[in-house]
């Protein structure tokens, strides 16, 4: 019985490599973390992996498919938490893993959430991060096998306003981009996203990135459907209607606002499910990441790199 259970217990760990392939993380910025002050005492990561806090030094994760199954696809995804924490588990790298199995290599994202702590400018931090992330993947893609004109992004909760802004913000270069990089990414997944910082904004979310007395100025700046322009990249919008936590008008927003530009688009809304679901919605047996695997099959996204 026990050497059953054993090669069991081997079996399934093989599996599991055999689809994902974890990478060591390493640092976006090794010469130094633009826009910041020297984090106090008090100010200490916190990282059991599943869920992370107060991030001084941010970092890639590279989760590469099996070999010979990548089809030079590549995408940085950017877990939630309400710019206040990260959900590094659920929202990052078991989504790596599920873009591992269909060829795409992946990249969880641990960017820093905004502070007057240990920045000098906290509106534009994450920004930073995910211009970052996005450079360094095209920079370096050949060491990946990725396609430079291949790289999206994802973000779910205000990770997906973090993938928004990124997406919508692309022509305000703020980072370092000597050499010209495109930080523009090539499609966006939005799944439950905050999007706006108006009537229907997640507070917390807008309080965190730009502060409790924004002006209007900043609070439009940040509400990304107000962003979206005709060369905003194609893009994905997962929601569910009774979310009570980032109200459901944050996809409508987008998808209008994308539909008003005449960007590609496809949304799913979920009658229920609530916030947070990561992967599995439990209140239905539809999978969201079926449908983005056909959304990115039609855009040629999934066929072999050549």
């Amino acid at each position: 019985m026990i050497k059953h259970i054993l090669t069991a217990l081997i079996l399934t760990a093989t599996i599991t490599t055999v689809f994902s392939q974890e990478q060591k993380p390493f640092p976006l910025y090794p010469k130094g973390v633009p826009n910041s002050k020297t984090a106090p005492a008090t100010y200490a990561e916190k990282n059991d992996k599943f869920w992370i806090f107060k991030v001084t030094n941010p970092t890639l994760t590279p989760y590469l498919p099996q070999k010979g199954t990548a089809n030079g696809t590549a995408v940085i995804v950017c877990p939630g938490g309400g710019y206040l924490g990260l959900a590094s588990g659920h929202e990052g790298i078991d989504i790596a893993k599920e873009f591992n199995k269909i060829g795409v290599t992946a990249f969880v994202l641990k960017y820093r959430l905004p502070s007057d702590s240990i920045m000098v400018d906290k509106t534009i931090g994450p920004l930073q991060d995910a211009q970052r992330a996005i450079q360094i993947v095209r920079q370096d893609a050949a060491k990946w096998g990725v396609n430079p004109n291949r790289v999206g992004i994802i973000g779910f909760s205000a990770g997906g306003h973090f993938a928004a802004t990124a997406g919508t913000h692309f022509n305000k270069v703020v980072i370092y981009n000597k050499d010209n990089i495109s930080v523009r990414p090539d499609f966006m997944m939005l799944i439950y996203p905050v999007i706006t910082f108006g009537e229907k904004a997640h507070v917390g979310s807008r309080e965190n990135l730009v502060g409790k007395d924004a002006g209007q100025d900043l609070i439009d700046l940040y509400s990304n459907e107000k962003q979206v322009t005709a060369n905003t990249p194609p893009t994905f919008i997962v929601h569910a209607e009774d979310d009570n936590v980032v109200p459901v008008e944050n996809a409508l927003l987008m998808y209008e606002a994308l539909l008003k530009n005449k960007v590609k688009a496809e949304m799913h809304l979920f009658p229920a499910g609530g916030h947070g679901f990561g992967l599995i919605n439990s209140t239905s047996k539809a999978k969201w990441f079926d449908w983005a695997k056909i959304w990115m099959d039609d855009n040629g996204w999934l066929t072999r790199n050549q």
